[in-house]
């Protein structure tokens, strides 16, 4: 049992930062880790002896975010009355930082999911394109080509060009 506390204790910080990002919400992404957790704790019998527990764990909090963003396309977003402070989301930022922080997660926000779930395994979790390819349950290559392309249209945005597909413009071709 201690052993088990000895590895899940310091992970809780990047469980929390993952699923804050994926959802996008405090309070569901504190409930998403909280069962993520539980789960783990109850399954811990389940893992395979010698497995680092990391990628297990985020396996799990992913699946559950998974789940969570069905549920939410089937029933509507739930927004609780302490959330739904008029004068807390009137507020403008002051600060150059939280008008930075909003730009880039405005950008994550517009990121596939795909997308988004691996450039935050692998660039803020710091997890090896292997360990985030046993999270997401895809090959190595996969990872590498969504982490690509998102790391690409990151680029692309922040030098403010996007494509044309995104802008729905249809480029002029001249024909001879």
């Amino acid at each position: 049992m201690n052993d088990m506390l000895r590895i899940i204790e310091p992970m809780i910080p990047s469980l929390r930062r993952y699923a804050r990002a994926l959802v996008r919400n405090h309070a569901t992404a504190d409930d998403l880790v909280q069962d993520c957790l539980e789960r783990a704790v109850s399954r811990w019998h389940q893992r395979r002896n010698g497995e680092d527990a990391r990628p297990w764990i985020f396996t799990i909090l992913h699946n559950l975010a998974v789940n969570h963003f069905r549920e939410t396309a089937t029933r509507g977003a739930h927004i609780s009355i302490d959330e739904a402070d008029q004068n807390a989301l009137g507020l403008e930022a002051v600060q150059e930082q939280r008008l930075l922080y909003r730009e880039v997660m405005q950008r994550l926000a517009g990121l596939p999911d795909e997308q988004r779930s691996v450039i935050l395994l692998v660039a803020v979790e710091d997890m090896s394109y292997a360990d985030a390819a046993r999270v997401l349950g895809v090959p190595v290559g996969t990872v590498m080509s969504r982490l690509s392309r998102a790391r690409e249209r990151l680029h692309q945005e922040a030098e403010g060009r996007t494509n044309a597909a995104s802008q729905k413009v249809t480029p002029l071709r001249s024909i001879k």
